[in-house]
C-alpha cells in the first residue's frame, strides 16, 4: 500500500513515522521548508507528551524541551497553582517547545524511520478516479523563497491523509467545507525577552485586564520558553459578541501594556511580530473519511473547544489513522475502504462526547456574566479547580475509579458524541470572517 500525507506538522509527521516503521511506502508533502514557524502557544500538555513518548522522540531539556509542573491560573485577583494530576495513563509533566524546533524534529524523526519528506511542495487539489475515489494530489513546486516556480507535479497513492491544517486545500478541493455549528477560535501570540522565560508553570489568564483596568475579551497565556523569551498570547471564541469585530493584535498590546514593567513584556523587548491563526474546534470539518481520504488534526477540526489544544489530538488522530491503514494493508480478509471507514467512528468515539461538552462550555464562557460568576465561585476552591483542569485538559483514566474520573465519565455519558459525518443545518455560532495575518 502506498500512502501520501499532505502536511508535515504534528499530525502528518506522526502518521508518517508510524507508517514508515511498519514498512508502508509513505511520502509527505510539505509546502514550506524547515525550519519554519507556526502560530501556537508552544505548550504541550501531558496528553501531548504521552504521544511524544509513544513516538520515542527524545525531549531532553538540554535540547530545548522545557518541562513544566502544571498550570498557574489567574482570575479575579486570585492566583492558583495546579500541578498536573497523577493519572496512570499520562506523564506528570508538560513541555514547552517552539514549533520552529518541534515540527522539524518530528519530520526528521519520520524520515529516520523511512518516510520520504518533500519540502516546498504546495498541494493545490486532490485527484480522483472516475468513481470519485481519491487517488492522489497535485502540488505546485515552490522555490527557496516560497514562490511558485510554475511547475506542478501529480502524486498517486492508495490512501491520502489530509494533515494540512485549518485551510486544508486537500479537503476543500473535494467540497468538504467547514461546519457552522461548531465553535471557532482565534489566537494571536508573540515573544518577549523576559526574566520569566524559565517559569516552571504554564500560566493561564482567565481574565484579561487592560491598561485602564477594563477587562478585555478572551483568555491569555504566558509560557516561558527557557531560551530567554516568553511566549505571550491570547485567544477568543466566536461565542463572544466581540468575535470578528476586534483588532486582536491591539487587544494583545493593551493586555501586555497593563503588566508589570519588570516582566519585560514591552514593545522594545518584543521578538518578532504578533502573528495569529484560527483554531478549528469540535470536529468543524467532516466527514473524516471519504473514499481514499482521511482528515487528521486541524484539517478535521480536532481542536478542543475547552482549551484550544490541538497538538495532542493531531498526533493521536495520526496514530489512529496509521493503525487503521497498517491493519488494512496487512489483512486480506476485508475490503480496505470498508475498514478505513471505521477511522471516522473511532475518532468520534474517542472524543465526541468530550467535544460536545466543550461546545457547551464555549457557549457559556462567551457570556461575561456567566464567566464572572463561574470564576468567582471556582477560583477560591482548589479541589474544584483541579477537577476543572482535568476536564479541560482531558486528562482522565477510563479505567480509574476515583471520584474525578467517574464524575467526568458521567458528564460525558450525558451528552451525545459530536457527529463527524454530515454537516448540520442549524447555525449555533456566528461565523464572521476572521482576518488574522499569519
Amino acid at each position: 500500500m502506498k500512502v501520501l500525507i499532505v502536511g508535515a506538522g504534528p499530525a502528518g509527521s506522526t502518521a508518517a513515522y508510524y507508517l514508515a516503521k511498519a514498512g508502508i511506502d509513505v511520502t509527505v508533502l510539505e509546502k514550506t521548508s524547515f525550519p519554519r514557524e507556526k502560530v501556537c502557544g508552544d505548550g504541550l500538555t501531558p496528553r501531548a507528551v504521552r504521544e511524544i513518548q509513544k513516538l520515542g522522540l527524545p525531549h531532553a531539556e538540554a535540547d530545548g524541551w522545557r518541562r513544566n509542573k502544571g498550570l498557574r491560573l489567574l482570575a479575579g485577583g486570585r492566583t492558583i497553582e495546579l500541578p498536573w494530576p497523577e493519572v496512570s495513563d499520562f506523564p506528570q509533566y508538560g513541555l514547552i517547545r517552539t514549533r520552529l524546533g518541534f515540527d522539524e524534529e518530528l519530520a526528521r524523526h519520520a524520515q529516520a524511520a523511512g518516510a520520504v519528506v518533500l519540502e516546498r511542495h504546495s498541494v493545490t487539489e486532490a485527484l480522483r478516479s472516475e468513481d470519485g475515489r481519491v487517488t492522489g494530489v497535485r502540488a505546485a513546486l515552490l522555490d527557496e523563497s516560497g514562490r511558485k516556480t510554475g511547475e506542478t507535479r501529480g502524486f498517486s497513492a492508495d490512501v491520502v491523509l489530509a494533515a494540512d491544517g485549518n485551510s486544508t486545500r486537500t479537503a476543500v478541493s473535494l467540497g468538504i467545507q467547514k461546519r457552522d455549528d461548531r465553535p471557532l477560535g482565534v489566537a494571536v501570540r508573540t515573544y518577549f525577552t523576559s526574566p520569566r522565560h524559565d517559569d516552571d508553570w504554564m500560566e493561564g489568564w482567565l481574565e484579561l485586564p487592560g491598561r485602564d483596568g477594563k477587562l478585555l475579551p478572551g483568555y491569555g497565556w504566558v509560557f516561558g520558553v527557557g531560551d530567554g523569551t516568553s511566549n505571550v498570547g491570547l485567544g477568543i471564541l466566536n461565542s463572544s459578541k466581540e468575535f470578528g469585530k476586534l483588532d486582536y493584535k491591539q487587544v494583545l498590546r493593551e493586555w501586555t501594556a497593563g503588566m508589570p514593567a519588570e516582566w519585560g513584556f514591552t514593545p522594545e523587548n518584543q521578538v518578532g511580530e504578533i502573528r495569529g491563526a484560527a483554531l478549528p474546534m469540535g470536529f468543524n470539518r467532516t466527514p473524516h473519511y471519504s473514499s481514499g481520504l482521511l482528515l487528521l488534526g486541524d484539517a478535521g477540526g480536532m481542536v478542543s473547544p475547552f482549551n484550544g489544544e490541538g497538538i495532542s489530538y493531531a498526533m493521536e488522530s495520526a496514530r489512529f489513522a496509521a493503525e487503521f491503514i497498517i491493519d488494512a494493508s496487512s489483512s486480506a480478509t476485508h475490503d480496505a475502504d470498508t475498514h478505513l471507514a471505521g477511522y471516522a467512528d473511532y475518532v468520534r468515539n474517542q472524543w465526541g462526547s468530550h467535544f460536545t461538552l466543550g461546545r457547551a462550555f464555549a457557549a457559556l464562557i462567551g457570556k461575561p456574566a456567566v464567566m464572572k460568576l463561574a470564576l468567582r465561585t471556582g477560583m477560591p476552591i482548589p479541589v474544584l479547580m483541579r477537577f476543572v483542569v482535568r476536564l479541560l485538559a482531558n486528562l482522565t483514566d477510563p479505567a480509574a475509579k476515583g471520584f474525578e474520573d467517574r464524575a467526568i465519565r458521567v458528564l460525558e455519558s450525558l451528552v451525545p458524541a459530536t457527529s463527524n459525518t454530515s454537516p448540520a443545518t442549524n447555525q449555533r455560532y456566528p461565523q464572521q470572517k476572521v482576518r488574522v495575518n499569519p
